[in-house]
């Protein structure tokens, strides 16, 4: 009968510790879980503040060349133009 209670005794022993183990997973995948979403959010947060930028920049190359900068007068134009085009199929609607 000793050598069943040894064994019982070891296979209890065992089951509390994959079930301390998992009790330390589940612990450690909660955490990471947390993490995740809180890198996702930085994540999304720098994706809006880089569109921005992206806009400010444009805004200012557009801004420059008619300024008087040479290096995106030909972009500013062809902007420009297609405007003027818009404007124009606008007012042909408007006076028919």
């Amino acid at each position: 009968m000793s050598k069943i209670e040894d064994i019982v005794d070891s296979l209890e022993n065992k089951i509390s510790k994959v079930l301390h183990k998992q009790e330390v997973l589940k612990q450690t995948n909660a955490k990471l879980s947390e993490e995740l979403a809180q890198y996702q959010q930085k994540i999304i947060q720098q994706q809006e503040e880089l569109s921005t930028w992206i806009e400010k920049y444009e805004s200012l190359k557009i801004a420059s060349s008619m300024l008087g900068s040479d290096e995106n007068k030909r972009e500013t134009k062809l902007k420009i133009n297609a405007l003027i085009k818009d404007i124009d199929h606008c007012i042909a609607q408007l006076s028919e």
